[in-house]
């Protein structure tokens, strides 16, 4: 099993919020949105409401962004269905052309970023682990696949005891704060000690690729 500081992360280890590293939460979120969206753009309303921020917030953020060249604006005409979405938005106004901001994946340091805040959605958010905590009896949790670039079937593992639906919400919320979706195995601890007993091969390629534990009441994980 491949063993490196990453693998042996615990979440008890990261008790500051991912926007103290990048300085604001609207900065944070809006990284996070641009880098995991790559292939589309966006325009300022619907960026206020994706990450939940003022207005002026995001106004200001994107400013920056574009400075530095990580965000690119570009214009383009809002179609019908996205118009209808805008508060305030005219009727006449719809077809006029508007600014929108998408990534520049040429920007240099492109994918660093886009490691970086995979990597620190997950191990600087402790809320995540609190909450499947709090809504459940969870011993194992396991980041990998994307997160950790690795080419396995789940990117997140998590073992214990919480409804199907406690489960998704816990789930949606951190989609949400991570901007992107997340491909994720839940199973009861019997069952896991059980496929690991035998050699289960689910579970002997997870553990055995890079993969960070975020949280083990398990004996020899």
């Amino acid at each position: 099993m491949e063993q490196t500081a990453e693998t042996n992360a615990s979440v008890s280890d990261y008790e500051f919020r991912i926007e103290q590293l990048f300085g604001s939460r609207t900065r944070a979120r809006l990284l996070a949105l641009f880098l995991e969206n790559a292939d589309r753009a966006f325009y300022v309303r619907e960026l206020t409401r994706r990450i939940d921020a003022q207005l002026n917030s995001v106004r200001r953020e994107l400013k920056n962004l574009v400075e530095v060249g990580l965000v690119l604006e570009v214009e383009g005409k809002i179609l019908p269905s996205e118009a209808d979405e805008v508060p305030g938005e005219p009727a006449e106004g719809k077809n006029e052309k508007k600014k929108f901001y998408r990534a520049n994946a040429e920007f240099p340091l492109f994918e660093d970023l886009r490691n970086v805040m995979r990597k620190a959605a997950v191990l600087m958010n402790t809320r995540f682990v609190r909450a499947l905590g709090e809504k459940g009896d969870i011993d194992l949790v396991v980041l990998t696949g994307r997160f950790m670039d690795a080419e396995v079937a789940t990117d997140l593992l998590i073992v214990g005891g919480v409804t199907a639906a406690d489960l998704s919400g816990v789930m949606r919320e951190f989609e949400h704060d991570i901007a992107r979706e997340v491909n994720y195995t839940c199973m009861p601890k019997d069952e896991f000690l059980y496929r690991r007993e035998v050699g289960d091969r689910f579970l002997t390629t997870i553990l055995g690729a890079k993969h960070a534990i975020l949280l083990n009441r398990l004996p020899k994980v």
